[in-house]
């Protein structure tokens, strides 16, 4: 059991034979993706940022962006990953962010082979049950 080691996340990623560079959209995508994935998570991004991809949303072709509400630092062997969220209204918000600061570290680290150092989460609001129901309905243009 001498000979195995257990592999550092990293060090994959710099070699003799070279150097893998992650880019740091590729590490937003993941860890936004991941944060979804945490049922009591409603989205990610504050306000504005969350109306700007709404707007985006509605223009032919464009898509809604899975780094919303992410920043990334990446280095080398390394990240750290800072989110904005949305929770739902009830959900204990300590667990919430445990589950989710789990599920980006695992899957930043199983996709990219970077170190996560961190995960900072801020929430910036709470999503309401009746905020659904009391958005007006869209209409056509012409009645």
């Amino acid at each position: 059991m001498a000979n195995e080691k257990q592999q550092q996340p990293g060090s994959d990623l710099v070699t003799t034979e070279g150097i893998t560079t992650i880019a740091d959209t590729v590490v937003r995508k993941v860890a936004g993706l991941a944060a979804h994935e945490i049922s009591g998570v409603h989205a990610l991004g504050g306000g504005a940022s969350r109306a700007f991809n709404a707007l985006r949303e509605r223009i032919p072709g464009a898509t809604a962006s899975a780094g919303q509400g992410v920043s990334v630092e990446v280095g080398e062997r390394q990240a750290a990953v800072d989110l904005q969220l949305e929770v739902e209204y009830g959900v204990a918000i300590a667990d919430l962010s445990r589950a989710v600061r789990r599920n980006v570290i695992t899957a930043v680290e199983r996709m990219t082979g970077l170190q996560v150092v961190e995960v900072n989460i801020t929430v910036a609001d709470v999503h309401l049950p009746d905020e659904d129901d009391s958005a007006p309905a869209e209409t056509g243009r012409v009645n």
